[in-house]
C-alpha cells in the first residue's frame, strides 16, 4: 500500500476525453508531473463532453489505472448525492480536489453534501480553473451570477483552500466571492511534457501566411473576433480552424462571417482533433491567432510556442509581454486594428526569416514553460495542511 498522500479528484471530464479542453489537460499534466509525490484517484463522467454514449470498451463505475492515476467513470444514474457520498466514504483520501465552479455534479453536489452534514468536514482544495475570470463570467452572466448568489447564501465554499493560477485570478476570488486572501494559494498550471514536431517547411510559402485557430468553438474563445479582424487584412492568408463545434448557434454566426471574408483570406474548418495531434498540427503554421475573452492558462498557447509557432493572443491570459521574448504578441481586444497590423507585418516578412525564427521561439518558450518553481508551487499546494 502506497504511503503517499492520496488526492481524491473530482472533475467533469477526463481522459480519454478531450473535448472539454483546459481543465482536463491541466489535471492530466498535474498527475503526470506529481504522481511520484501523490496518489491521484479521479472521479469523473463515463463520457466526453457533449457525448450521449459512454467511452467504448471502458467499464463504468470501476477503478482504472490511467496514465498514473486511478480513475472511476460514473454513468449518469450514479451522479447523485447518495452515491457520491458512498463513494467518497469508501475511498480513503487525505484531500478532496474540486475542479469546476459551475459543475452541478462534481463540485456542487460534493460541497452540498458536506454542508448538510452527509460528509465529514474534509480538507478541500478548490480550483475554479478560470471560470471566475471576467471574460468567462460575462457569458451567460445572469445565470452565473444567480448561481454565485445561491452558493454564497448556503455558504458552500467556507473552510476550503482556493487555488489560483495567477495573481489576476486571486483578485477575482476576492472581488466576486469575498475570499480571505489567507485562504488562497497560487500555483500556475503545469504544461504538458511536450515533444514538438519538426516543421514541414514544404507547407510554408512566400506567397501567403498560414494562420491557425484551434480551440473549442464557443463564444468565450472569440473566433468571431478573429474573423472580423481578418476581414480587414490585405495580405494573402490561409486561415484554418480546428476544434469541437459545441455551440451550433455560435458556429452558424461564425460561418456567416466566413462568407464575408475577402478573396485573399482562404478559410477551412477541419473539425475536432485529439490532443496528441495538436503539436504536429501547430508546427504547420506561421501564427496561432487566439483572441480569447479569458484563459486561466491556455495549454494550446503553450503547444503553439513549443512547436515554434508564434502566437497572437489577447491580454486576457497569463501569457503576457510575449514580444519581449519574441514569442508573439498579446494585445488588448479593444485594439482590433493592432491585431490586423501585426498580421500584415508578419506576412511581409520573408519566408526564410519566418522559418529561421521558429527555433528561437521554441528555445525561448521552454524557459517559460518548464520553470521548476511552478512544479514546486503545485507540489506545495497539495502539501497544504489544515
Amino acid at each position: 500500500m502506497s504511503k503517499k498522500p492520496k488526492i481524491l479528484v473530482f472533475l467533469p471530464y477526463y481522459l480519454p476525453g478531450y473535448k472539454s479542453g483546459g481543465i482536463l489537460r491541466t489535471v492530466a499534466n498535474t498527475v503526470s508531473t506529481l504522481n511520484n509525490h501523490f496518489d491521484f484517484w479521479i472521479i469523473t463522467r463515463d463520457r466526453d463532453q457533449g457525448d450521449v454514449k459512454p467511452y467504448p470498451n471502458l467499464d463504468s463505475n470501476v477503478w482504472h489505472n490511467v496514465d498514473g492515476a486511478m480513475v472511476r467513470y460514473l454513468p449518469p444514474e450514479t451522479c447523485n448525492i447518495k452515491y457520491l457520498v458512498k463513494l467518497i466514504e469508501e475511498t480513503p483520501h487525505d484531500i478532496i480536489h474540486l475542479n469546476s465552479f459551475f459543475d452541478g455534479v462534481f463540485t456542487f453536489k460534493v460541497l452540498l453534501s458536506r454542508r448538510i452534514g452527509l460528509l465529514p468536514n474534509k480538507f478541500i482544495i478548490f480550483s475554479p480553473r478560470g471560470e471566475l475570470v471576467e471574460g468567462c463570467l460575462r457569458l451567460k452572466y445572469i445565470k452565473k451570477i444567480l448561481f454565485i448568489q445561491m452558493v454564497k447564501f448556503f455558504r458552500l465554499y467556507e473552510n476550503i483552500i482556493w487555488h489560483a493560477s495567477s495573481e489576476h485570478e486571486v483578485l477575482n476570488f476576492i472581488k466576486i466571492m469575498k475570499v480571505n486572501e489567507n485562504d488562497i494559494k497560487i500555483a500556475l498550471d503545469l504544461p504538458s511534457k511536450l515533444s514538438a514536431a519538426k516543421s514541414n517547411i514544404d507547407l510554408f510559402s512566400e506567397k501567403y501566411l498560414r494562420i491557425i485557430f484551434i480551440s473549442r468553438l464557443t463564444r468565450e474563445k472569440n473566433l468571431d473576433y478573429a474573423l472580423q479582424v481578418l476581414k480587414n487584412v490585405k495580405a494573402n492568408i490561409v486561415f484554418d480552424i480546428y476544434g469541437p463545434n459545441e455551440d451550433v448557434k455560435y458556429w452558424n454566426e461564425c460561418h456567416e462571417l466566413i462568407k464575408l471574408l475577402p478573396s485573399n483570406i482562404k478559410t477551412i474548418y477541419h473539425g475536432a482533433v485529439s490532443p496528441d495531434m495538436v503539436p504536429e498540427i501547430m508546427s504547420r503554421y506561421d501564427l496561432f491567432f487566439f483572441p480569447s475573452r479569458g484563459e486561466n492558462y491556455g495549454h494550446v498557447i503553450a503547444e503553439a510556442l513549443s512547436a515554434g509557432t508564434k502566437v497572437l493572443i489577447s491580454t486576457n491570459t497569463p501569457w503576457l509581454d510575449l514580444a519581449v521574448d519574441e514569442l508573439g504578441w498579446d494585445v488588448n481586444l479593444k485594439d482590433d486594428s493592432v491585431f490586423a497590423k501585426i498580421i500584415e507585418e508578419l506576412a511581409a516578412d520573408s519566408l526564410d526569416d519566418r522559418l529561421n525564427k521558429r527555433v528561437l521561439v521554441q528555445q525561448a518558450a521552454s524557459k517559460r514553460l518548464f520553470d521548476s518553481k511552478v512544479i514546486d508551487d503545485n507540489r506545495k499546494l497539495f502539501e497544504t495542511k489544515t
